[in-house]
Parts: C-alpha cells; structure tokens; sequence
C-alpha cells in the first residue's frame, strides 16, 4: 500500500518563530510515520521557514519574482526545515532521503505543474522514504512561485497511485460554521463559507485552499492533527476524511 503524508508546517514549526523548529512535534511525528509498513512518501509544509521569506519577498503561489536572492533565501530556508525532518524521521528509524522540487518541477505559462516523479517511484521500490516539500518552483514567464506542500501532495497521490493521503495539521479536523470537527468533505461548495485562512503568515491559501486541492484526489485523504496520527498509520480514519 502506498501512503502520502503531509506535515503541516504548523506541526512540525513554530510558525510565528522565523525558523523554528517545534522539536517536540517534530519527533513524535517521525516516531509515528516511521512505524508504518507502508510504501511512505512524505510532504512537509513551509511553516516558520519558507512563509516568512516567501512574504518578505511578495512571493506566491500567483505572484512570482526574477530575483535570484529571493529565491536562495526561500529555498534554502526549505532545506533547512527539510534536513530537520529528514534527520528526525532518520533517528526513528526511517530510510529517509530528501528530495527538493525546485531541482525538477516546472509551471507553464498557465501554471500548469510539470513534477516528474519516475524518482521518487523507484526511490520507493529501493525502500527509501521520499521526504519532500513546498519550495519555489521556476515559473515561465514569472520568474519563481511557490509549489506548495498540498499542491504536491495532490500531484504525487495521483502519479503514484496512492491508496491512502493523510493531512497532519494543527487541528483535528476540519470545521464545520459552528467549530465542530466534520466527519466528512464531499464537495467544497457544502463547507465554502465555514473555512478561512491561516492565522500565522501563509502565502499558500490556508484550509481552504488544503480542502480544494484534497477533493481532486482518487484516494480518500484524511486531515488530522498530531493525536490523531498514530490512527492513520494503523489504517484508522481519524479527524475529517476527503474525497
């Protein structure tokens, strides 16, 4: 069976501390994810590293940049984060290895997301653990955007034919208008007004924007927050299951 995970940003960073590892979460997730037997790809979020040079320099999912500093800061400030979560997911025993998207993806004129993922398949078959996550991406015609976590979680879950994606987020759930958790997403318009956006910086559409882009997956998705991990790895269906 293979399974995405993706560790929202504000599981595994203090997200209103610029570069700031939350180093508790950060390994009880990693002690979780490294239980499963599963094929495991592993998508972690931007939080107090990526965003924050991301709005400093107006960069977006929509709005680009042609400033290569601009870029470094961003993307290096992801690999940091990611050799973080790349060495907790190590010292819990996982065969970890990064992968880093600036390096291979690609948007069209129109935006569309070129990922070749032959790479991460057959990293797969050898029994690594792809660790991957949002980043900048070379965008033709507007310098640099950023890909983010969800939009490559959606991407990868396609191409590999996922049979399970899970979602770790600061909340346990989605809400419903009256903040209680919903069982269960079946179409955007029937939660439209109840979701918002993130309250720490995120220049990547906060819930609302996780929600769209899990409705277009063939596999379910379950968003959850870290107590309801150990229940995904086990094959449980914890907080708001997707599809």
């Amino acid at each position: 069976m293979t399974t995405v995970l993706k560790l929202g940003g504000s599981v595994v960073t203090r997200k209103d501390d610029p570069e700031t590892v939350d180093e508790g979460n950060l390994r009880r997730v990693a002690e979780a994810a490294a239980a499963t037997d599963d094929d495991l790809v592993v998508v972690h979020g931007g939080g107090s590293f990526g965003h924050h040079h991301a709005a400093d320099h107006g960069v977006s999912t929509t709005d680009g940049t042609g400033d290569a500093g601009a870029v470094r800061a961003i993307h290096g400030a992801m690999k940091r984060l990611n050799a973080a979560v790349v060495n907790a997911l190590a010292e819990a025993g996982s065969p970890a290895v990064p992968v880093h998207p600036f390096s291979a993806a690609a948007r069209d004129r129109d935006g569309g997301l070129e990922l070749p993922t032959r790479q991460v398949a057959t990293m797969l078959a050898e029994g690594f653990v792809p660790v991957l996550h949002g980043d900048v991406v070379v965008h033709e015609g507007a310098g640099a955007t950023i890909l983010s976590g969800d939009e490559l979680v959606v991407e990868l879950a396609a191409e590999l034919g996922a049979d399970r994606v899970g979602v770790c987020s600061a909340v346990p759930g989605v809400y419903d208008a009256d903040g209680n958790v919903l069982d269960h997403i079946g179409s955007f318009d029937a939660v439209a007004d109840a979701l918002g956006g993130s309250d720490a910086t995120d220049v990547t559409g906060g819930m609302a924007a996780k929600v769209r882009e899990l409705l277009a997956l063939d596999a379910p998705a379950y968003v959850f927050d870290v107590d309801g991990l150990d229940d995904f790895v086990a094959g449980g269906d914890p907080g708001t299951r997707i599809d």
